[in-house]
């Protein structure tokens, strides 16, 4: 195959479309990643796509196709099964006949046609199509179109039951829509929607209507991939069906909803979908959280802690009262590290209390609260509540301002653990966060036993992940220290069947863990700024975010990109 790959290079080279120059560049970079010629000249944007389907059709005589324009069939492309198709990056595009017409980047590629042929036992005739645009295909007709039967295989069909939590189906008027949410077609498409996020591990579901399309997004690993794009004039019955069996109005669409799905799979197995519709432009969109119980991972060993970090945090967490502040954006772990806090101080003589919104998941032994801001339970409400009800322990979803922080730091101060979040980017900046909010620093210095900030990075996927050489000077602006860097040795994603050809499999978390202790406190009393405090936290030991993803990547467990997108520089 290199030879064919050769052969391509000269003859673009000899049909002056790249200069010798480009074509060296593109086999460097083609040898680094393993693709294919044509698709690096183009990714280097030596030539265009297009001039490259025209030069092959051409030079081998085949017609070419846009891929874009055409609609394949679904029965053409059950001929050649998924795994032949991606193995060699080919496309069913029509058959007559005794004849299968098949689209490639690469039409000398005789290996793939025979097989195809052997597989298929049709005759074969090709015609060239764009790499992208094949992979674009793939993507988009093997990927998408899930069968449902085939996503039903995963769970006992008979135990399966969407339970509505009060008002059966039946008790809504609002009648077309109605009639249109409960036909067959849309109830098993979008039961098919939820079945397919549960086997692809989503953390999300995102329905989101278009003046004149519609699409589904699955948010896997922290990044959303388009699944599916469902015809628009089912628009309105598949939000419907999604509100139906959150036990939302369907009638209301001018105002946000919240509601909750409870799914029963088989063997024993439920999910909770969180529910949120929200009015947009050309209709409703409808994000679903897919709250997996099982899933849970509530073995603080398993997250992601540096052992000697590890054996510091569960020693602050043991202390009778302070307060423990997770922090981090939205999506990064932080619920998950405080729920298995609390399952590691969820003890027959402790007495905890949650105030939470909204509650993710049920633990038996804790006393969980959910906030209703319209009738004035709001965090502040529950903490003062919390103080009459003798608790050990108290959790506070988020402390969002000058009252609650207040409130937990005087908690914290008379006996009781308090354990919350902040959105701040690091551990010192939440310093400034509650400074900021109103609460004095010798509050701050006595109350905080710890501030933990945390980032998800993709973990890299174990069965397809291979070693890549890393420039030494790339680790060294990554932060590695130059007497450290020989030590490393890096893994990139290459894709498999494993991971959905991502390359990553999972998640893992980053700490940087800041300890509260007196010289520090020294620091917020004085009126250190943040970058203080973090040159003073590093210096006594702290582990920063960016460390601690150079730590995961020495350990060939995630990739410098990864590094790279969800930490700064120290």
């Amino acid at each position: 195959m290199a030879d064919d790959h050769n052969r391509l290079g000269d003859l673009l080279v000899k049909e002056q479309l790249i200069t010798p120059l480009q074509l060296r560049k593109a086999m460097e970079t083609q040898r680094g990643s393993g693709g294919r010629l044509g698709h690096e000249l183009t990714k280097l944007g030596y030539i265009e796509e297009s001039e490259l389907t025209a030069f092959l059709s051409k030079q081998y005589g085949v017609p070419s196709v846009n891929l874009s324009d055409i609609e394949l069939d679904p029965d053409v492309l059950k001929i050649i099964p998924k795994e032949v198709v991606t193995r060699h990056q080919v496309l069913p595009v029509n058959k007559s006949g005794n004849t299968l017409i098949v689209a490639m980047a690469d039409p000398s590629n005789i290996f793939a046609i025979d097989d195809i042929k052997f597989i298929t036992k049709f005759h074969i005739e090709v015609v060239v199509a764009s790499e992208q645009a094949i992979a674009d295909a793939i993507e988009r007709y093997y990927t998408s179109t899930v069968s449902f039967d085939e996503v039903m295989m995963d769970f006992d069909a008979d135990d399966e039951e969407f339970q509505l939590g009060g008002e059966n189906e039946e008790d809504i008027n609002v009648l077309d829509l109605e009639k249109s949410a409960g036909d067959a077609p849309v109830v098993k498409l979008v039961n098919l929607i939820l079945l397919d996020a549960i086997r692809k591990n989503a953390s999300d579901i995102h329905v989101e209507p278009y003046e004149r399309s519609m699409r589904i997004r699955y948010r896997i690993d922290g990044l959303l991939y388009e699944v599916m794009k469902p015809p628009i004039k089912l628009k309105n019955a598949i939000i419907s069906r999604f509100k139906i069996m959150s036990n939302l109005d369907i009638a209301e669409r001018r105002l946000p909803q919240d509601g909750r799905i409870k799914m029963k799979l088989g063997r024993g197995k439920e999910m909770d979908f969180r529910v949120s519709v929200l009015p947009v432009l050309w209709g409703e969109k409808v994000v679903l959280r897919l709250l997996d119980k099982s899933n849970l991972q509530l073995d603080m060993t398993k997250l992601g802690f540096d052992a000697r970090v590890l054996a510091e945090y569960k020693a602050n967490i043991a202390k009778p009262f302070g307060m423990i502040l997770i922090t981090g954006p939205t999506g990064s772990g932080k619920t998950t590290t405080l729920y298995s806090t609390l399952s590691e101080l969820n003890k027959t003589d402790t007495n905890i209390c949650t105030a939470e919104d909204p509650v993710e998941f049920n633990l038996f032994g804790i006393n969980q609260v959910q906030m209703h801001d319209d009738i004035g339970l709001n965090f502040a409400a529950a903490l003062r509540s919390f103080l009459r009800q003798d608790p050990d322990v108290i959790m506070v979803g988020e402390i969002r301002d000058f009252e609650t922080a207040e409130i937990a730091v005087k908690a914290a101060l008379t006996g009781h653990l308090v354990l919350s979040t902040l959105h701040t980017n690091d551990a010192p900046s939440s310093v400034s966060r509650l400074l900021n909010m109103g609460i004095e620093p010798f509050l701050v210095a006595s109350s905080v036993n710890l501030i933990g900030a945390q980032r998800l990075v993709r973990k890299l996927c174990k069965d397809c992940r291979e070693p890549t050489e890393v420039p030494d000077q790339v680790l060294i602006d990554l932060g590695v220290p130059p007497d450290d860097v020989k030590s490393y040795r890096v893994h990139r994603p290459v894709g498999c069947g494993t991971c959905n050809n991502t390359g990553y499999k999972g998640r893992i978390a980053l700490y940087e863990i800041m300890f509260m202790n007196d010289e520090l406190a020294e620091f917020v009393l004085n009126g250190a700024s943040t970058l203080e405090l973090k040159r003073e936290a590093i210096r006594q030991g702290m582990v920063s975010l960016r460390m601690s993803g150079l730590g995961k990547l020495k350990g060939g467990e995630t990739s410098v990109d990864e590094v790279v997108r969800v930490t700064a520089p120290d």
